[in-house]
């Protein structure tokens, strides 16, 4: 199980980052250690992926491929820690649940997100300007935002090195204000507005579902792949997730809420 390393709680500044900047990170949040295992366990889904013809539900966890140049790509695993445990137990490290726990109000959260995202050399993988809301929120009473204020916390923790060619993430600052926007009107985000982040493996981000975020083509000879964890207040999702266990309540240290 990973080991608590470093303070969890979240200063009152980063909270008003988190708030009105739209995301605050963690430098080194996660060990060398941990992220070899967390490597060690992508391997291990990039090759069960290898076996698979098309998308679907394997072993607890949901493989989203897609094709690119005659070759496959895997867009993403969904709830990636059905079928490496290890994973699974990330998604319940104090380092993530203490501060979302603060961002949310809650001690109590839904673990809605435990994702695998591969951006391999020049696989064609890219995730165009949006706000997860649009993710969360599917009409027809999937989403409430109970405590005004989100009522989600996003994170990511990078296993390999994010530069400005492995297709890093964008952000634009201040749209974390926005509320939900209209998916052609983040179509005209101008991408001179928005920070390019740079990060080492075991860095790790917090953002929030209204900021609106982007990522390219990985133009590097290296992979960039990532770790996403997402976490709902109680009462704000009434959507079913695949996976094996997908949306457990989790409860944070109490001490850090």
């Amino acid at each position: 199980m990973p080991t608590m390393r470093r303070e969890v709680s979240l200063s009152a500044d980063e909270i008003q980052e988190f708030f009105e900047v739209g995301w605050i990170t963690r430098r080194a949040l996660f060990n060398a250690g941990e992220v070899s295992r967390m490597r060690a366990c992508f391997d291990e889904l990039e090759a069960i992926a290898r076996q698979l013809t098309e998308t679907g539900l394997r072993r607890g966890a949901y493989f989203v491929l897609g094709e690119n140049n005659g070759g496959q790509v895997i867009k993403r695993v969904v709830w990636a820690g059905g079928c490496k445990r290890y994973l699974l137990a990330i998604g319940n490290d104090p380092r993530l649940t203490g501060p979302c726990a603060q961002l949310l109000r809650s001690d109590a959260m839904d673990h809605l997100l435990n994702q695998a995202h591969f951006k391999r050399p020049r696989d064609g993988v890219v995730f165009d300007w949006h706000q997860d809301i649009q993710h969360r929120d599917k009409g027809h009473g999937t989403w409430t935002d109970v405590n005004g204020r989100g009522s989600f916390v996003q994170t990511l923790i990078v296993l390999d090195e994010m530069t400005p060619d492995s297709g890093p993430l964008l952000f634009l600052p201040g749209s974390s204000k926005w509320g939900c926007r209209a998916t052609r009107k983040l179509a005209q985000c101008r991408s001179d507005n928005a920070v390019t982040i740079a990060a080492q493996p075991g860095d790790t981000l917090f953002f929030g579902p209204y900021t609106a975020h982007a990522s390219f083509e990985n133009t590097s000879p290296r992979y960039r792949r990532v770790l996403i964890n997402g976490y709902a207040s109680p009462g704000a999702n009434r959507r079913d997730y695949p996976g094996s266990g997908a949306g457990r309540r989790l409860l944070a240290p109490a001490s850090v809420s």
